[in-house]
């Protein structure tokens, strides 16, 4: 952590397709070994299959997904007098965004279909219908945050 200076947060480029910040910052989540062309194409493709498939504005599920999947408590490690306490936190706003972001690519490369822009579409409606793997994660660390309730007091 930097001690002199807080880090300058950098304005992410508009996407060429959609003009959405976070559209780009999911590419750019996606992208592996520097490959954005490739992360591009399968993030556009699996909006044309979302367009085709629910005949809505692909970037508006995108959006819900993205919201739904947002978790507003998580649990961290404390270490009290020899124990460890898992206290719960509330989490931040681009944390939130950071973790949705995480869980929706990484839950959409488990999916076991053909390819990835079946799979991240399918992972995106899934999530805007509050269903599917994704969602199942936020809940799991939401009910974990509200277990460790009784710890709360340890939070500084």
């Amino acid at each position: 952590m930097a001690r002199r200076r807080v880090a300058v947060k950098r304005e992410v480029a508009l996407d060429p397709k959609f003009g959405d910040p976070g559209v780009t910052k999911f590419i750019n989540c996606m992208m592996k070994a520097g490959k954005r062309s490739v992360a591009e194409g399968i993030f556009y493709r699996a909006m044309d299959i979302i367009q085709e498939k629910l005949g809505e504005d692909p970037v508006e599920v995108f959006r819900q997904a993205l919201r739904n999947a947002q978790p507003t408590v998580e649990v961290k490690s404390r270490r009290v007098g020899g124990s460890t306490y898992q206290v719960p936190i509330e989490v931040r706003p681009n944390r939130r965004a950071a973790l949705a972001r995480r869980w929706l690519i990484s839950f959409a490369r488990q999916r076991p279909d053909k390819s990835m822009d079946e799979r991240l579409a399918k992972e995106l409606m899934d999530a805007a219908n509050k269903t599917g793997a994704t969602i199942r994660r936020r809940d799991e660390t939401h009910r974990m945050a509200e277990a460790n309730k009784a710890f709360s007091h340890y939070r500084w």
